[in-house]
């Protein structure tokens, strides 16, 4: 069972950059560091969106709304941490 735990936790970490990566390339964007006019910050920033679109819209269709805060990349963040420690428990 270690192997394919192993790989799930491969499997977390990626997502957990890619989520990490999403949340900073917004933040330069909102704060004009980056444009969305530049073919590869465009190409990248919908690539980002169509990967992690499907986590975030069962979150936001669940919280309430907060204006301007996106929360679900926090809840996404923190669920992938949980899995995280419940799969490396689970292989010690």
């Amino acid at each position: 069972m270690a192997p394919i735990a192993q790989a799930l936790l491969l499997v977390l970490n990626v997502a957990l950059f890619i989520v990490i990566v999403h949340v900073i390339m917004s933040w330069l964007i909102n704060f004009n560091v980056l444009n969305l006019r530049q073919p590869i910050v465009a190409q990248i920033w919908n690539g980002l969106n169509q990967l992690l679109e499907p986590l975030y819209r069962p979150i936001r269709n669940i919280l309430p709304n907060t204006g301007g805060l996106d929360l679900a990349p926090l809840i996404v963040f923190v669920g992938i941490q949980v899995l995280r420690v419940l799969i490396a428990g689970y292989m010690f």
